[in-house]
């Protein structure tokens, strides 16, 4: 009998293939890169055909280095990046490169969509909050206007996860959750045709919806040859990155939480409801066919660390002796005061989508003194970021009424146990890390995968399968300052905001 699933995490500059058994355990990985091109200010481009190259080429790895047989893989899923933008002719062929979400070409169309609705404001109270040049009608109405050919010529658009589910079986299809980029009706699962009609695209450009646990197909020849596979292994309907990540949490029942930390963080609450989105956090489509994902993003979380290392720590960073540098910044924050003698950082570097949609906000450190030390800003850095997380985390609970007294980690940043901590002291919440946090989307569209074939009854199942570290218990005797430190911290945006607007709008509308 077969024995593992063949997951794909597909990022943004990597795709990981990693081997998963049907209990959640990881028995190898292997990762091929490919290039963004910029080629002009704002834009973000990749060639599909490099996705696929990754594909196969780390497939391959994957197989030569574990010693798997292709008889030995159930089916193969993908988790991947969101909000791209693939034209494909009648030929199957795509006609550009393919958009990515770090694309932000389109702020003129952002602006044009919202004022259809009378305005931004009123857009964001009926989306919960307002779009940009990077979200995914304003792309599509972009190419419209600028690449009228290319729409004429274009049979659907996909994203991603909806390519290389092409590329792998020859069905044109989009996943629910990715779906959910763009406009799906949560309630009804089906595509917001007539929003799509109000700001002027052809609905019969939508490719047709399918669940992440459907079989979408098996594999051609030519892809199993590719691929090193068998014709027809199936290949499962997959998901987004978050929406696999949030299954990879095991936080799976109804109103339970997770956080992300990566370069960038988020809250994330699976629901039956279908909550209209407000004060940055917005309602998506769940891998879980019957739930929605309540979803509070920031901008950034480990990348200000990765970024402060990089400034502070260039000594370290070349002593080949120290082979960990987070691990070394882990080292040094631990024996920082709670509260990094009252100096505060703020994380918005790249502007922020939650707790506030505000493009033009950016990072800083205040309450800066000479008595403070390197260790003190790194400290700040992480506590700057448990802010941002504490502030979601009220949102989702007052806003949403989804109390959270304990919530499961996954990301990279679960391996730092002072920044557990840290979270766990600011937000006065159980914090809760799962093993191997770094491949909880490859995990979490496996098991997805599996609940598909029928291994699992349904997504309450994973939650024993998804174990927790450890779990981090709020610290009283740091109760009093990260409370003051906090409010401070919210208090500062609003003080700030007026400020960041006249000084960063030009720059930020020119991008």
């Amino acid at each position: 009998m077969a024995k593992y699933i063949l997951a794909h995490d597909v990022g943004t500059s990597n795709n990981k293939a990693v081997l998963v058994d049907i209990e959640g355990g990881v028995h190898g990985k292997s990762i091929s890169g490919y290039d963004i091109k910029y080629p002009n200010p704002g834009w973000a481009e990749q060639d599909p055909d490099d996705w696929w190259r990754a594909i196969t080429t780390s497939t391959k790895q994957l197989l030569a280095q574990t010693g798997v047989s292709p008889s030995d893989i159930l089916c193969v899923a993908y988790s991947t990046q969101m909000i791209g933008i693939v034209p494909m002719d009648d030929s199957g062929n795509h006609l550009r490169p393919g958009i990515i979400w770090l694309d932000s070409r389109a702020p003129d169309e952002a602006a044009w969509v919202m004022n259809k609705f009378l305005g931004p404001s009123v857009f964001a109270a009926i989306a919960g909050t307002s779009i940009s040049g990077k979200d995914g009608i304003p792309k599509l109405i972009w190419l419209k206007r600028h690449e009228p050919e290319i729409y004429t010529k274009m049979k659907s658009f996909l994203d991603v996860n909806g390519y290389l589910t092409y590329r792998s079986t020859g069905v044109m299809s989009m996943a629910w959750s990715n779906a959910s980029a763009f406009g799906l009706d949560l309630k009804n699962k089906t595509w917001m045709e007539a929003i799509f009609k109000y700001v002027g695209f052809d609905t019969n450009k939508l490719a047709p919806l399918v669940r992440s646990t459907d079989k979408v197909g098996g594999l051609t020849k030519q892809a199993a040859e590719q691929l090193g596979l068998l014709e027809g292994t199936p290949v499962m309907g997959g998901a987004g990155d978050v929406a696999s990540a949030a299954v990879g949490s095991g936080a799976v029942g109804e109103g339970e939480g997770h956080i992300s930390m990566g370069t960038s963080a988020w809250v994330g609450v699976v629901t039956k409801k279908t909550p209209t989105g407000k004060d940055g956090v917005v309602s998506t489509q769940s891998a879980d066919p019957e739930k929605a994902l309540l979803l509070g993003q920031m901008e950034l979380a480990g990348g200000c660390l990765r970024w402060l290392g990089d400034e502070t720590c260039r000594l370290e960073k070349a002593d080949a002796s120290i082979t960990n540098i987070f691990g070394f910044m882990d080292g040094k924050v631990e024996k920082m005061p709670a509260g990094s003698d009252y100096l505060i950082f703020m994380p918005w570097m790249y502007g922020e989508r939650a707790p506030i949609a505000d493009p033009y906000i950016r990072g800083g450190f205040l309450n800066l003194t000479p008595e403070h030390t390197r260790e003190h800003l790194l400290r700040a850095v992480y506590e700057g970021v448990a802010y941002n997380i504490r502030w979601i985390i009220e949102i989702i609970e007052k806003q949403f009424k989804f109390p959270l007294p304990e919530i499961r980690v996954i990301g990279g940043g679960g391996l730092g146990h002072p920044w557990m901590q840290i979270i766990a002291d600011v937000t006065g919440k159980r914090i809760a890390p799962v093993r191997n946090p770094q491949e909880a989307g490859a995990v979490g569209v496996a098991m997805t995968a599996a609940i598909g074939l029928g291994i699992y009854k349904d997504f309450n199942s994973l939650k024993k399968v998804v174990a927790v570290d450890r779990v981090f218990i709020p610290q009283d005797q740091n109760r009093e300052v990260y409370d003051l430190l906090y409010y401070s911290y919210k208090e500062l945006y609003k003080n700030l905001k007026g400020f960041y607007r006249r000084l960063n709008k030009q720059r930020c509308d020119q991008a």
